[in-house]
């Protein structure tokens, strides 16, 4: 990926006649350099009546930043105009801001490991403003690499007001993408909705297979022949969100249970951080429970 400075334009709106040629025109016309273009078009479909993403356009577009006579401020006011009548959902984002990401962590600890190393390494070049647990088993750890941490404690009895209390860390720190590095809880239904499209979970299944808890286990006694993981958005409706990043390993009859959670970290891991550098880099598009994914 080039180094310089670009701002990345991410946009879906209904297909039609001219897009392309109206958004490049846009830049062109304001001198804009082009730096890459990711396109994709859903065709209407007769075997299905209502399909959320049947004749939709979608595009990702990085433009050079320094070919621009304007900041990103002004691109946004000039832009809106020609987004509003094509009827566009879209954001634009620069790649010298750092994502602020907010890291929700159980008691398994890799995706966490992985997380930070990426992120000390300049490999994920982020801000991570804190890390919140519904235990204290990671504070020394996370401490150590000088970022806050947050205990906070999830019951049977306290979940509306812990998560509460998560939603108001997250606003306070001023968190733009909130990853669950294998938090072992469900959100509130607040809290998705506040933060939807934006909280990212690694689930240890290829969902939609063996959604919930224990999906190695569950896999075990189907005996299965391929194990996965899966990186999607959140919301509401427990591990069925749009799905941003899937890979799997082949296993047989001899391994245990063990055996596959021991496979299935090493993919988890890698998946996560997959799906978040996606997501963060804008190329994510959803619409409906689909996404449309510009690697």
């Amino acid at each position: 990926m080039h180094r310089e400075r670009f701002y990345t334009l991410s946009a879906s709106c209904p297909d039609r006649v001219g897009i392309v040629a109206r958004v490049s025109g846009f830049i062109a016309e304001h001198r804009g350099w082009i730096l890459e273009t990711s396109l994709h078009a859903e065709a209407p479909r007769a075997d299905v009546k209502e399909s959320e993403v049947d004749g939709r356009y979608f595009m990702r577009i990085e433009i050079k930043a320094a070919s621009l006579p304007f900041h990103l401020a002004e691109f946004r006011e000039r832009f809106r105009p020609l987004a509003d009548e094509l009827e566009m959902d879209w954001s634009i984002t620069d790649s010298a801001v750092k994502k602020r990401v907010v890291l929700l962590v159980s008691k398994q600890e890799h995706c966490l490991y992985d997380l930070l190393a990426r992120w000390q390494s300049k490999e994920l070049d982020i801000e991570i403003p804190c890390v919140i647990s519904n235990h204290d088993t990671f504070r020394g750890f996370v401490e150590w690499h000088g970022i806050p941490f947050h205990h906070v404690p999830v019951t049977a009895d306290n979940k509306a007001s812990a998560y509460a209390e998560v939603q108001r860390i997250v606003e306070e720190v001023r968190g733009e993408t909130i990853v669950l590095a294998r938090y072992m809880q469900v959100l509130s239904p607040e809290l998705c909705a506040a933060y939807r499209g934006r909280i990212i979970n690694i689930h240890h299944s290829f969902l939609p297979s063996f959604v919930g808890a224990k999906p190695y286990h569950q896999a075990w006694t189907k005996g299965v022949k391929l194990i996965g993981a899966t990186c999607h958005y959140v919301t509401e409706e427990l591990d069925q969100g749009p799905i941003i990043e899937q890979d799997v390993i082949r296993i047989d009859h001899s391994d245990s249970v063990e055996d596959m959670v021991r496979y299935g970290k090493d993919i988890e891991k890698t998946v996560l951080a997959r799906g978040l550098r996606y997501h963060l880099e804008g190329r994510v598009l959803t619409h409906g429970n689909k996404t449309i994914v510009f690697r």
